[in-house]
This record gives structure tokens, C-alpha cells and sequence, in this order.
């Protein structure tokens, strides 16, 4: 269902949406907003804060294999004055890296979208 609703939101543009340069070119905040509201997620600045961070780090690695290792060692370093990985955990309960890159319209590393990578459950 998640996938469908992706699907749907998506839009055709060519340029990323005001205040997200890094942004995949399918995406738009609404379409992050309804994935919160299904997910049961409330948007704070900080969390579009970790989405621009997350959607930053995959543009500065454009060709590159992402690590999810990697991924979450550079928001623990990116969010370290916040609380690190740990503040990010308390946002993103389905963890920030895969439940963050759902959110930015990314693809998740290989091995983030099990529920007990990057996760509190």
C-alpha cells in the first residue's frame, strides 16, 4: 500500500522542490507529509532537517554504493550537537535511516528496511 501511495504522489518535475536541492526529482514534501500521516509520524523541523541531511548524503554519493553503516554513522555525526543517533531514534521510531529514507523519497540501503536496523522496537 505504501508503494502505491508513492506511486501516486510522485510528480512529473524536472527541478526539486524549494528548500530541498538534493531532493529526487519524483518527490515532493506532500508527498513526505502523506507517508507521515500514514506511518503515524508528526513532522517537526528536525525531522525535514534529517530528511534534507539523508537526501544531501545520497546526491554527495550519486553513483556510489550506499552503505546503511555508513549512512547512519553520518547522521550520528551530522546530528551529534542534537543527541546523535539516538535523538534521531526518538523522531523516527521505524528508524531514521530506513523510515528517514522512506520519508526523502529515497531507496533504502540494502539491509536498513529490516525493522531492526536503525530502530527502537
Amino acid at each position: 500500500m505504501l508503494d502505491a501511495t508513492l506511486q501516486a504522489l510522485r510528480g512529473k518535475t524536472t527541478t526539486p522542490p524549494q528548500g530541498f536541492p538534493h531532493a529526487p526529482l519524483d518527490w515532493t514534501p506532500e508527498s513526505a507529509r502523506q507517508i507521515a500521516r500514514q506511518e503515524e509520524l508528526k513532522l517537526t523541523d528536525t525531522h525535514w532537517q534529517v530528511i534534507r541531511a539523508l537526501q544531501d548524503y545520497f546526491a554527495r554519493n550519486e553513483g556510489n554504493s550506499i552503505q546503511g553503516r555508513d549512512l547512519h554513522d553520518a547522521l550520528d555525526e551530522r546530528f551529534h550537537a542534537q543527541g546523535g543517533i539516538k535523538h534521531l531514534y526518538q523522531l523516527f521510531p521505524g528508524g531514521p535511516v530506513a523510515q528517514g529514507c522512506r520519508l526523502a523519497g529515497l531507496k533504502a540501503p540494502s539491509g536498513a528496511v529490516d525493522p531492526n536496523f536503525g530502530s527502537v522496537m
